[in-house]
Order: C-alpha cells, then sequence, then structure tokens
C-alpha cells in the first residue's frame, strides 16, 4: 500500500495536525508520502523530510499554491491520486475545504473525520453530532480520509531523512483568485492545540462580561473557547467557537463556564481528558460528561477562581 497525506502549513512551518494525520496514515501501514503544496516553503519541505515515519517528500512549489486555495490544491492532488491506495488530509478547514473536491473528481466516496482506523479498508467515525461511532468499509481504489487529529497521537517530529521529489503544478484554476486573509492575532495559545481551553457560553451574559472568560484563561495560559450560542449572541468572535459547527478541541483540561453542554457542544470538546463546568443549573447537561462540577453562579466563582491564581 502506498499512502500519500497532505501537509497543512503555512509556507513556514507545519501545522500540528499534520502529525496527527500522519499517526493515522502509519496505522493503516505502507509506505507514506508527505506533499507539501506551497510558495517559497523550503522550510516546511525540511521540516517534513524530518519526519520519521515519512518515506518520501513530494515539494510543489508555484505561487498559485501559496494560499492553499481549494480549488487549485484539489486539482494538483486529483493529479497523483490514482497513485496511492490511500489520500489523507486533516479534518480541518483546509481538508474539508480541498479533499470533497478530489472525491467529486476521482468519483469515490470520502471518509470523513476518523477517529480510528480498524485495518487498511475499515474506519471508525462519529454521527449524530458524535454522540454514536459507526465503522465503515470502503471498496475504493483510492481511499479519500479526513482525519480528526484529537482522536490520533502526533508522530515524531524528527528522526527521519526521507527523500525530497519535486512535483511540478501546471495551470492554476482561473475561475478563483485569492484576495485576502483577516487573521485573528493573538498572544494565547491556539485554540485547536492548547493544552488548557477556558470556554464561555449563554449564561456569561454580554460581550462585556465575556472579559472574566479571558482573565481566568490568561492567568492559565490558556486559549479561549465559546458556545455557539455566546457566538451568536456577539459575545465572542467565530473563531472561538467549540463545537459541531464549530473547532473540536481535546486539551487536558476543558473549562465550560455558563455552557449548558448541547449535544452539538458536546461534539466540539468531549475527548478533553478532564472537563471543569461551571453552571447554576445542577440540571444542564454538561454535568452529564463533567469530571468537576460547580453548581455556583460563574460570578462568583470565576473571579475568586481567578485572584487564587494570582
Amino acid at each position: 500500500m502506498s499512502i500519500l497525506v497532505i501537509a497543512e502549513h503555512d509556507n513556514s512551518a507545519l501545522n500540528a495536525n499534520t502529525l496527527n494525520t500522519l499517526n493515522a496514515a502509519a496505522k493503516i501501514g505502507g509506505d507514506i508520502t508527505l506533499l507539501v503544496a506551497g510558495s517559497d516553503a523550503q522550510s516546511v519541505v525540511d521540516e517534513a523530510a524530518a519526519i520519521a515515519s515519512v518515506s518520501k517528500v513530494l515539494s510543489a512549489n508555484d505561487a498559485a499554491l501559496a494560499d492553499g486555495l481549494a480549488e487549485n490544491i484539489a486539482w494538483l492532488v486529483n493529479g497523483i491520486a490514482a497513485n496511492y491506495t490511500h489520500v489523507l488530509a486533516p479534518a480541518s478547514n483546509f481538508g474539508k475545504n480541498f479533499l470533497p473536491r478530489v472525491a467529486a473528481m476521482q468519483d469515490v466516496m470520502q471518509v470523513s473525520d476518523i477517529v480510528d482506523v480498524v485495518s487498511a479498508d475499515t474506519f471508525v467515525r462519529p454521527i449524530y453530532a458524535g454522540n454514536a461511532l459507526v465503522t465503515v468499509k470502503s471498496s475504493d481504489s483510492v481511499k479519500l480520509i479526513t482525519v480528526r487529529s484529537t482522536a490520533f497521537d502526533a508522530v515524531e517530529a524528527t528522526g527521519g531523512s526521507a527523500a525530497v521529489e519535486e512535483l511540478a503544478f501546471g495551470e492554476a484554476f482561473e475561475g478563483v483568485s485569492f484576495v485576502s486573509r483577516d487573521v485573528t492575532v493573538s498572544e494565547r495559545p491556539d485554540l485547536a492545540t492548547a493544552p488548557i481551553v477556558v470556554s464561555g457560553g449563554r449564561g456569561v451574559g454580554s460581550k462585556e462580561d465575556f472579559a472574566i472568560i479571558e482573565k481566568l484563561a490568561e492567568k492559565m495560559n490558556a486559549a479561549v473557547g465559546a458556545s455557539r450560542a455566546a457566538v451568536d449572541a456577539g459575545y465572542a468572535p467565530n473563531d472561538f467557537q467549540v463545537g459541531q459547527t464549530g473547532k473540536v478541541v481535546a486539551p487536558d483540561i476543558y473549562f465550560a463556564i455558563g455552557i449548558s453542554g448541547a449535544i452539538q457542544h458536546q461534539a466540539g470538546m468531549r475527548e478533553s481528558k478532564v472537563i471543569v463546568a461551571i453552571n447554576k443549573d445542577e440540571e444542564a447537561p454538561i454535568f452529564q460528561i463533567a469530571t468537576y462540577g460547580i453548581v455556583a453562579d460563574l460570578f462568583d466563582v470565576v473571579p475568586e477562581l481567578t485572584e487564587l491564581l494570582s
């Protein structure tokens, strides 16, 4: 078997979820090729070649690939997909954006968001907002798979010396062009990979009061998250959202503050190692999955906890 993993990166460094996706590839078994598609991304290529589990690195260097446009990456991957038995990408915005396009071009079914590998053709993935797991078997000659990175440990990033091969891109897709990217810059850890996440929900009450969530996170050097209800109410920006339609996280500690814990939110954080819930409603669903629960007014508990950490 031969496996192609598509690296997620920013042209300067690999995204951490690529290492988790490589672990899923290793569980399938076979030679692993890592594709780095970008522009002037030599540092990423060098980083990829140093990963012990990678047999070969394909480097596609073209200005049209600089901004990760799904149309161009899908065109590139489609051209080489038939050379592999499996094509994997992280189940992030990056992977979800381009891989379904490849599946359409290849006329195969995509296996999405896998959390386990049973065998080379059989995988486990969540359904019903993560409340059930289904085992699926693919008979397609090329299996296109997105990987939930929180379900797999990262592989070692060093110890390898993979061969690097240049891959020509060809012509860019003319129907789309990159305009701009609005990136939120923060000194806090990245929400998707932070070991501690402090999330606030509708119970916080307002955008101004959401500052108490951010103060607690600052004391713990934690990432800040939010429920969809809090985001929809304007308490927090969209990129803070945790849940079925937001980010999926699995930190060492997850604080759910003023969050009732609807199944859509649980789908994005229930794999956290320790869950601490603070809610004045003792019947809130979040307490059913919480490791520790505090039934109290968050405006009493959170400032006191923040003060104790000072």
